[in-house]
């Protein structure tokens, strides 16, 4: 099983890397686009994080985080059981997010960023594939985490 979520995670960073190429060979810089009127594809650069927090540490500094981090989940990931299938799919989610992210930023020295959900008075952070992988995957790990501790509380408790 190990070995198929370390293809789907270079398939999911492909994916990410195609949909950013996509995105800047096809959309006006700053621009929205809109798709739907509570969506639009807006192409801009982020220098930081989410929110582009962290915009200020720099380029390297942000690279060597990432790497700190991605090895981090790869070091709790190799610790995930077999039969911990969300939360090991949730962290394959999350690395291949970060690499995706990291790719940018080590080539370009910003990450490419062009999904934004909106209304007409307030919008979304502008974000793209690869943090749509780290937030489903950061959701998968939690609820995995919740459902075996529901499972361990239930299996204490004594019978009525």
């Amino acid at each position: 099983m190990r070995k198929f979520l370390y293809l789907f995670v270079l398939a999911l960073i492909a994916i990410d890397q195609l949909s950013k190429w996509y995105a800047e060979g096809n959309l006006p810089f700053h621009q929205s686009v809109e798709i739907l009127p509570f969506f639009s594809l807006y192409l801009t650069y982020n220098t930081g994080v989410a929110f582009s927090f962290l915009s200020g540490v720099g380029s390297t500094g942000l690279v060597l985080l990432t790497l700190a981090i991605t090895g981090f989940m790869l070091f709790l990931w190799r610790r995930v059981p077999a039969d911990q299938q969300l939360a090991s799919l949730g962290f394959a989610l999350v690395i291949a997010g970060a690499l995706g992210n990291l790719i940018d930023r080590v080539t370009q020295g910003h990450v490419i960023d062009f999904f934004l959900f909106h209304t007409q008075t307030w919008a979304f952070a502008v974000f793209n594939v690869a943090d749509s992988y780290i937030t489903v995957g950061a959701i998968a790990i939690v609820i995995e985490e919740l459902l075996l501790l529901r499972s361990k509380s239930s299996k204490s408790e004594p019978d009525s």
